[in-house]
């Protein structure tokens, strides 16, 4: 998506010498807040790039607000990110949210006062990917929630008109969501062994065209999504479904080698000595997701190692 965010300039003044306008003001509040907003939405998304795209649509909502009514901007920011992700989630075929049955209450501690945006981020970065592949079990409403919630310390009675329950409601998703991923979280070293595997029979069979093997490999609901720059290269900018994501790869990858991406199996694409493509997985049993980034910003941001 097109980076629609008004470019910011210094305070000092504006190319014909007055004032700086309101609209540069409000985007430089924005730009604050802009990697812990992109941190909530690729731990309800799952993608970088929806992830950038759900926060130009809030970017969107908050150009079109009436922002003198906004009494707290950084809380604001932080719901409607969540509230863009939630309908996003809602209107994918891919995942279909759980009936939520009612549970026991249960005794949680919300953090007071202001939250720590540097804190936040750098909590969220920590998860890792393990926390990734269990938020995904979660339906759309427990996953906000307990995003928000337990990483960013939105209170109950926040979040209660961005999912529509009441505050009570909202605390006892809470609970069932803590109590799913505190017992689902895989292994770390085991899993990603397992995860490595996954990845390097998905590239042989994929070098190789065994497209029977790759269904094998793909979830059925399997997303495949690519960067502007992978693109340009020839990717597809999205792809759903195992049988579509298999015709993709069958005969490809010949050039892509085994890697970790932030930690987690993937793959990466040398050409002359420099990394031209990088493929990261989402795995459980099966592969989830594949995410493809070639622009070189990007890239540069990733942790890589190869072999």
């Amino acid at each position: 998506m097109t980076d629609v965010t008004p470019a910011t300039r210094g305070p000092e003044a504006d190319r014909d010498g007055g004032a700086v306008s309101d609209t540069d003001l409000l985007a430089e509040r924005f730009e604050e807040q802009r990697q812990r907003l992109r941190s909530v939405a690729r731990r309800m998304l799952g993608s970088g790039a929806e992830a950038d795209d759900a926060v130009q649509d809030t970017w969107l909502r908050l150009s079109r607000a009436d922002v003198d009514g906004i009494e707290n901007l950084p809380g604001w920011l932080t719901t409607t990110v969540g509230r863009v992700c939630l309908d996003r989630l809602g209107s994918s075929a891919v995942r279909h949210e759980r009936p939520t049955d009612v549970a026991a209450d249960e005794s949680t501690t919300a953090a007071a006062g202001e939250a720590d945006p540097e804190r936040e981020a750098m909590l969220t970065e920590s998860v890792g990917r393990a926390l990734d592949v269990v938020l995904r079990t979660l339906g759309p409403t427990e996953r906000l929630v307990f995003v928000l919630h337990d990483m960013f310390a939105v209170s109950f009675d926040e979040l209660a008109p961005v999912v529509d329950r009441s505050p009570a409601a909202v605390r006892q998703i809470a609970s069932r969501a803590r109590r799913r991923v505190q017992g689902g979280s895989p292994a770390p070293e085991a899993d990603r062994a397992r995860q490595r595997g996954v990845v390097q029979a998905f590239l042989a069979a994929s070098r190789e065209g065994r497209f029977d093997d790759l269904l094998a490999l793909l979830d059925p609901h399997v997303v495949l999504r690519s960067d502007a720059a992978a693109v340009r290269m020839g990717g597809a900018g999205e792809a759903r479904g195992s049988a579509t994501v298999a015709d993709f790869f069958s005969g490809k990858a010949q050039g892509a080698v085994p890697a970790f991406v932030d930690g987690a199996p993937g793959a990466v694409v040398l050409v002359d000595g420099r990394t031209r493509l990088v493929l990261s997985f989402v795995v459980t049993d099966r592969i989830l997701g594949i995410e493809v980034v070639a622009d070189p910003d990007q890239i540069a941001g990733l942790d890589l190692i190869v072999g």
